[in-house]
C-alpha cells in the first residue's frame, strides 16, 4: 500500500533524505514475499536500493551536508519512499555528478558485477567469462566492467521472440558473443573458442539446465560463482566435471559481502571510486530501465514480474 506517514524528528546522528528514484530487484519482491534470508521487521518499507539528496543532518553528522547524494550502506534500508531519517552509517555519499539512474541502481548490480569478476578468479586481459542471464541488471553490468578491462564475455541468454533486438543491445554494452541456451549444447560453440580462450569463470544467475551447460565450457580447474537462482531449479553438476576438471563451485551475495566487510571502509570505498570512475567515463551505464512515478507502483511491480523483460522497473520519487 501507499501509505502517507509523519518523517521523524532529526537526532543529533541522523540525517533528513529526500528519496530521487529506486528500482524494483528481484530481490526487492522475494522480500515482500517472504522468501529472502533477510526481511525486515513488519510494518516495513519495500526496497534496497535507491539515491537519495540530503536535505538536513543532525549536529553530530560529520560526513554528509545537504545537497550531498547518499546511497543505501547496506540491504533492507526500505528506498520505496519520498522522504526518510537514517542514521548517517547506514547511508553512503556519492558524487553528484553521475546520472540519477546510475546512482539509483549503483549498490547492488554493479557492486555484484564488480566482487564476482574480481574476488574469484585472476583474471587478466584476453582472459574470457561465460554468464547466464546476461541480459539481467548485474549481467550488463559484468559485460562492461570486463570490457573496460579487456576481459571477453560469453553472454548466455534465453531464446525469445525479440532476440536479434537483445543480442543488439548486448553487442552495443561490448558483449563478444551472445548464445542462446539451446545453442550451448550445440558443435557450432566450438567456433567461438577459436577466437575466444575457454573461460576461467561461470557467473551463474539461474541454476538448473543452463548450469549445467555453461559449466561444460569452463575450463579445467574453472571457478563457477552462483549469485542468483532464477530458474528456483537446483545446481546440477556432473560428478566428472569434479574429478577430472576439478572445478570449483561458489556462492557470492552481496549483502553478505557487506556485512564482513563493514569495518574495511577501505575496500568499499575503492570499489565504489572504481564505479564512479567506470561510469563518468561512460564505460558504466545504468541498466535499460523504465520510470514509473512512485503512485503507479502496482503498475512497476506487475511489470518487473513478468518474464523476458529486459528493463528494470524504477520508481521515481
Amino acid at each position: 500500500r501507499l501509505k502517507d506517514l509523519e518523517v521523524p524528528k532529526l537526532g543529533d546522528s541522523d540525517v533528513h533524505v529526500k528519496m530521487l528514484a529506486a528500482p524494483i530487484n528481484p530481490a526487492d519482491i522475494n522480500m515482500i514475499q517472504g522468501t529472502y534470508p533477510l526481511l525486515s521487521p513488519l510494518p516495513a518499507v519495500g526496497g534496497n536500493e535507491g539515491v537519495g539528496e540530503v536535505l538536513e543532518v543532525g549536529s553530530r553528522v560529520t560526513a554528509l551536508r545537504p545537497g550531498d547524494w547518499v546511497i543505501p550502506a547496506d540491504a533492507g534500508l526500505g528506498t520505496w519512499r519520498t522522504r526518510g531519517v537514517f542514521p548517517e552509517e547506514l547511508l553512503l555519499k556519492v558524487p553528484g555528478d553521475i546520472p540519477v539512474l546510475c546512482a539509483a541502481t549503483l549498490s547492488v548490480n554493479p557492486c555484484t558485477a564488480f566482487r564476482v569478476l574480481a574476488d574469484f578468479e585472476s583474471l587478466a586481459p584476453g582472459d574470457s567469462v561465460i554468464q547466464n542471464a546476461a541480459n539481467s541488471g548485474v549481467g550488463q553490468a559484468v559485460i562492461q566492467i570486463a570490457r573496460a578491462s579487456g576481459i571477453r564475455t560469453i553472454n548466455v541468454v534465453r531464446d525469445r521472440p525479440d532476440l536479434p533486438k537483445l543480442v543488439e543491445r548486448l553487442m552495443a554494452l561490448g558483449a563478444d558473443h551472445v548464445v542462446t541456451e539451446e545453442m550451448l549444447r550445440k558443435p557450432e560453440m566450438k567456433d567461438i573458442f577459436k577466437s575466444t580462450p575457454r573461460p576461467r569463470l561461470a557467473l551463474n544467475c539461474v541454476g538448473g539446465k543452463s548450469t549445467t551447460e555453461m559449466l561444460r565450457h569452463l575450463q579445467p580447474k574453472g571457478t563457477m560463482v552462483t549469485y542468483g537462482g532464477m530458474a528456483k531449479q537446483p545446481v546440477m553438476v556432473p560428478v566428472s566435471a569434479f574429478i577430472f576438471r576439478d572445478v570449483r563451485l561458489r556462492g557470492f551475495w552481496m549483502t553478505q559481502w557487506r556485512k564482513e566487510h563493514a569495518q574495511d571502509q577501505q575496500s568499499v570505498a575503492a570499489m565504489m571510486d572504481a564505479l564512479c570512475q567506470l561510469i563518468r567515463r561512460g564505460q558504466l551505464t545504468a541498466p535499460a530501465c523504465t520510470q514509473i512515478p512512485l503512485q503507479d507502483y502496482r503498475t512497476a511491480l506487475e511489470a518487473s514480474m513478468k518474464p523476458f523483460v529486459s528493463s528494470k522497473q524504477i520508481l521515481l520519487l
